[in-house]
């Protein structure tokens, strides 16, 4: 009972205990910086530990494929929430940087739209998605031309 009171009383007071409440959906109500990177840390660890999870090799296909779309979600919230802080005059925790693939050639448009994630990678439709073709060279019937330089 005094718990009740207790409680009713800080909310009253504006004294939340944050660790208890939800993160809001509708970011851009938020107007303290501290508030907004405290929420975005909860993310960050929200996606840590996600991302921990996928490389389990128990999970089924579909188990993997969900989880890859609930961390692309919060990657999706975790920019919701950077763009929020440098609205109202925070730090810049957006990176611009580039993104390269295994070769070192930078990947267009790297880094933005849906990410796979560890085990992710090596779903079927996927794992062709980034094999990178190789052109085959069809050797044909050599010419006229090819001969006489010989």
């Amino acid at each position: 009972m005094l718990f009740r009171f207790r409680a009713a009383q800080a909310a009253d007071l504006g004294i939340l205990d944050l660790g208890r409440t939800r993160r809001p959906k509708a970011i851009t109500t938020i107007t303290s910086i501290p508030l907004c990177e405290k929420w975005r840390g909860q993310v960050l660890k929200e996606i840590s530990r996600k991302v921990s999870k996928i490389q389990d090799p128990s999970l089924s296909d579909f188990q993997i494929r969900d989880l890859n779309d609930e961390i692309n979600k919060l990657m999706r919230e975790k920019h919701m929430w950077e763009v929020q802080i440098r609205g109202q005059g925070g730090p810049n925790y957006m990176r611009g940087g580039k993104v390269f693939d295994e070769e070192g050639k930078e990947i267009p448009g790297g880094g933005k739209g849906y990410r796979y994630f560890g085990r992710a990678r090596e779903l079927p439709g996927v794992k062709e998605m980034f094999e990178v073709k190789k052109p085959r060279v069809e050797k044909g019937l050599e010419t006229r031309a090819d001969l006489r330089m010989k």
